[in-house]
């Protein structure tokens, strides 16, 4: 598993919990800032699974 995919996951779910406490608290930055951390969680993780695919695919 490349380090992109375990570091997308764990910054996604960090975002999660961003987005929520700013959703608790009312703080719309804390909230915005959580939903970009999400997304790019997201597109790192992907990142990750074209490299684990390519890496596969040269096996």
């Amino acid at each position: 598993m490349d380090k992109d995919r375990i570091e997308g996951a764990a910054r996604s779910v960090k975002g999660t919990i961003k987005e929520a406490v700013g959703k608790v608290t009312g703080d719309k930055k804390t909230e915005a800032e959580g939903q970009a951390d999400k997304a790019a969680g997201k597109v790192q993780n992907t990142v990750g699974g074209a490299k684990d695919a390519a890496r596969d695919a040269l096996k």
